[in-house]
């Protein structure tokens, strides 16, 4: 049980006021160590649910603040429609959430969707948390450039909201814009990658198909680069250190290693693999 609020508040309130300020101290600081128990660390109750105690507090957080947001974001519009519920659930799902951590998130989803719900604030409580740790805090940046994707399309209150949740956690809006090109490069180079395995199946095409298939070709080399964050123009070396990077900011034994919930682990998993799949299209392309 924690003690040091009372003891601190008592020995500088006896400091200033004496026996009366001692007594004054004692009773703010009883406050204190009330507050300082139900802090981040029950949020939403999601600590219950880690079983890490080195990392629930950090992980706690991170849940609370990504489904309160990811409920914002959903607000955005001025109404939640199904459709981003299911997108809710959906990421609910790919998380492996049940149960009353299930519960938890539904619930601070719908904390976020309140007007008057202090995000900046909670982001800045989840940036504390995270110790600024910079590829944590992509990732959370990233599932949500994820989420307001779902529907196929990013509007301009969801940009405004990505904005506003990107700047407490210390990215500008030129990073904001550098990752929202890199997703849509990923979605294409997914899409393409599936309408070529299936224009190869068939024995004879059209010319008006092989044009086709050759400027999908070039474009997911385009796409290729941009998830990398690179350009064609750039060397062997330059693609090679950029690759590691990215690597590195996805790597889900480092994330884990970080912070990042076990639960968090799917996501950064297939940005992984997109970086991979790039990298090797780039290979073999330039014959590296």
């Amino acid at each position: 049980m924690s003690i040091w609020g009372k003891i601190l508040g008592a020995l500088f309130g006896f400091m200033f006021l004496k026996i009366p300020g001692a007594i004054l101290g004692l009773l703010v600081g009883h406050f204190f160590d009330k507050a300082y128990r139900q802090d981040f660390n029950q949020l939403g109750g999601f600590g219950r649910f880690f079983t890490d105690q080195d990392n629930v507090k950090q992980q706690a957080i991170f849940f609370h603040s990504l489904f309160s947001a990811l409920g914002h974001l959903a607000k955005s519009d001025g109404k939640v429609t199904d459709r981003e519920i299911q997108i809710a659930t959906a990421l609910m799902d790919e998380m492996r959430l049940t149960g009353d951590a299930r519960r938890e998130a539904q619930e601070a989803f719908r904390e976020g969707k309140a007007r008057d719900f202090p995000l900046v604030d909670t982001l800045r409580g989840f940036y504390d948390a995270s110790h600024g740790r910079r590829d944590i805090l992509q990732v959370f940046l990233e599932i949500l450039i994820q989420a307001a994707f779902a529907d196929g399309q990013l509007s301009q209150q969801e940009y405004n909201v990505l904005e506003k949740v990107a700047k407490p956690l210390g990215f500008r809006r030129r990073d904001l814009d550098y990752l929202i090109s890199m997703y849509e490069a990923e979605i294409r180079f997914r899409q393409r990658g599936g309408q070529r395995n299936y224009a190869g199946t068939g024995q004879h095409q059209h010319g008006q198909s092989r044009q086709q298939s050759a400027y999908s070709e070039q474009q997911s080399l385009d796409d290729a680069y941009r998830i990398l964050g690179v350009a064609a123009s750039d060397d062997e070396k330059a693609i090679k250190r950029a690759y590691r990077k990215r690597m590195a900011e996805h790597h889900p034994d480092k994330l884990v290693s970080k912070g990042l919930p076990e639960q968090a682990m799917e996501i950064a998993k297939k940005k992984a693999q997109d970086i991979q799949s790039a990298y090797e299209l780039i290979k073999q392309k330039r014959g590296f």
